[in-house]
């Protein structure tokens, strides 16, 4: 397996793009096919065998604070040395092989060592974000009891609460400082630095990942291990990393995003990654740290580009940076227009889910040819199409279809296992010789992918649907929006009305005036049955941690907001209240 990786490396660091094209095809077309070792362990058969050993004084990482400016660097053997010593004390406090691992800190070095302990050591990993609610964390440890937990001692308060109404008792809680009831993390400094990797089978589960939740409750998503480890070289190759990056990830622990970006795509290469912790987003400080920290490759949340793009970007040195990646939602063109401008860099989409590694995106090679708004096209690792309601494949351009992975040809060696303990779910998603991603797309006749937006998320208006990311990025092209998120408003007459939730930039203020100008902006750029019906003025959005808009909250607060009274400060302006934009003044 370790070939495979250093042809990996060798593909990202070919200057002829045209070839490093034509290398991933054929290395992906290789690993489609090729037989999957029945024992595998990343941990020990990568990390160490090949990076700690080859490059062992080489920084692995580099942690900072970014509010007290305190800093941490560790080596690859450095990081190999805690996680053995954290796998020797989990020996010591009967843990075994197969038993889970709940990890609820924020970004801190620890969350890198305990990741590489619980691959090592056969241990499920379960991420588990800090926002967690009390309900939250019951409804976790009631669907998968936790053996093992390591958090910060501001989370451990809720955890035992939590614990105490499940009736759940953990082998182990360490936590990152002091708290009646755990166990120092700091003990695991008594240990030896050396440690057993454990058997692991190829198909063994080691990664449980609880859903964001956009559209419903939190599913188990199950990755095993070699689907997350040797599925990652397809985002590895997306991203474009190599061993002499300094690569950022703005993500926290808890989801998939962190253990996508910061972990698995820069450790494959035996890159440099970096934590820049924060209390809350400061876009000047974080962008100070990019800087001083001469970041080269930078991956972000849709969330972030925009705040990013209405700073004054010239007062910060980002001549370090070599590639620029969001991934999450789709970005729209002024956003990659306007970061090209100062940095030099085309900030490349890349799509996935929890339940997969990269799928669709826009490559390292794609330089010079990307489309802007378009998620670029799909990783040669997995079988992309589109099906249409029928579960027929569309093969025709322009057309919007579900967005589904074949799986006749061959199961990519990235997509999830199962969703643990949901069987129905299950024959939900995979369905004849498709796996059923939620997502909807179009391609156009040159091949380049379209985002529309959630299966669930796409407005049926009269007789059309469509989609929200359209109707957001035509928003967001006005100076005055900072961010926009759109969804289906109950109406009787039409079954629902494009409504617009809508965040300001700093310097605009909510007003009737403004609310017209953007009616009528929308209607310079979407067909007149795509804009707006309704704009609401808003100071957030609810959104998931790793930056995902939860439109299904936003069409739970729109049924209540009709079943009752509106309340006073409600900034919401109707189309048909402005008879400056039709003749036809009372028509929706």
């Amino acid at each position: 397996m370790k070939e495979l990786f250093r042809e990996v490396i060798r593909i990202n660091t070919m200057e002829d793009i045209s070839a490093m094209e034509d290398a991933a095809n054929k290395l992906f077309g290789q690993l489609n096919v090729m037989e999957i070792p029945e024992h595998f362990n990343w941990a020990s058969d990568i990390f160490e065998a090949l990076h700690v050993k080859e490059t062992p004084d080489k920084k692995a990482l580099i942690w900072t604070d970014i509010d007290t400016q305190k800093t941490k660097t560790y080596t690859y053997r450095a990081v190999s040395q805690k996680a053995n010593q954290l796998i020797n004390f989990f020996a010591k406090s009967g843990v075994v092989q197969g038993d889970n691992l709940y990890m609820m800190t924020p970004l801190l070095p620890e969350n890198w060592f305990a990741c590489l302990a619980g691959i090592k050591a056969g241990i499920v990993s379960v991420p588990t974000a800090t926002t967690m609610t009390q309900r939250e964390l019951e409804f976790r440890f009631e669907t998968y009891s936790p053996k093992v937990i390591i958090a910060d001692e501001a989370s451990a308060d809720l955890i035992d609460k939590a614990l105490e109404q499940n009736h759940s008792d953990p082998k182990l809680k360490l936590v990152l400082g002091q708290k009646y009831g755990w166990t120092s993390f700091d003990v695991i400094d008594n240990e030896s630095p050396e440690a057993q990797g454990a058997h692991t089978r190829s198909d063994d589960i080691l990664f449980c990942f609880f859903t964001s939740g956009t559209t419903g409750l939190p599913k188990r998503v199950g990755h095993t291990a070699i689907s997350y480890p040797v599925g990652h070289l397809s985002t590895t190759i997306m991203m474009g990393l190599r061993p002499d990056d300094i690569h950022n990830n703005l993500s926290t622990p808890g989801w998939a995003k962190w253990s996508w970006s910061s972990f698995f795509a820069p450790f494959n290469v035996g890159a440099t990654t970096t934590g820049f912790k924060y209390s809350f987003l400061d876009g000047e400080q974080y962008l100070d740290a990019v800087s001083r920290h001469r970041v080269t490759t930078f991956c972000g949340p849709p969330t972030a580009w925009r705040s990013f793009v209405n700073m004054n970007l010239d007062s910060f040195d980002l001549s370090s940076l070599r590639q620029s990646i969001s991934a999450g939602e789709p970005l729209n063109a002024d956003v990659i227009n306007k970061w090209n401008t100062h940095t030099h860099t085309e900030i490349r989409d890349v799509y996935g889910q929890t339940e997969s590694t990269a799928m669709i995106g826009n490559p390292p090679w794609i330089k010079g040819k990307m489309r802007s708004g378009s998620f670029g096209y799909p990783s040669g690792m997995y079988d992309m199409a589109l099906a249409d309601n029928e579960g027929n494949e569309i093969t025709q351009a322009d057309q919007v279809g579900h967005i589904v992975i074949k799986l006749d040809k061959w199961r990519a060696i990235g997509l999830f296992s199962e969703y643990i303990g949901s069987p129905e779910k299950m024959s939900s998603v995979f369905v004849d010789h498709y796996y059923y991603t939620g997502d909807r797309a179009s391609f156009d006749a040159d091949g380049y992918w379209w985002f529309v937006g959630r299966a669930d998320d796409v407005i049926k208006s009269s007789d059309y649907r469509i989609g929200p990311f359209e109707v957001e990025s035509a928003l967001v092209e006005h100076p005055s929006v900072a961010e926009a998120a759109v969804i289906g408003s109950p109406d009787a007459n039409r079954y629902q009305l494009v409504k617009a939730y809508v965040i300001l930039n700093p310097s605009y203020e909510a007003s009737r005036e403004l609310a017209l100008e953007l009616f009528k902006h929308t209607l310079t750029i979407l067909p007149k049955f795509k804009i707006p019906r309704i704009i609401e003025f808003v100071p957030e959005v609810p959104k998931t941690i790793s930056g995902k808009i939860r439109r299904i909250e936003l069409r739970q607060i729109e049924v209540t907001k009709q079943d009752t009274d509106l309340e006073d400060g409600i900034k919401e302006y109707f189309y048909w209240d402005f008879p400056e934009l039709s003749s036809k003044q009372r028509q929706r």
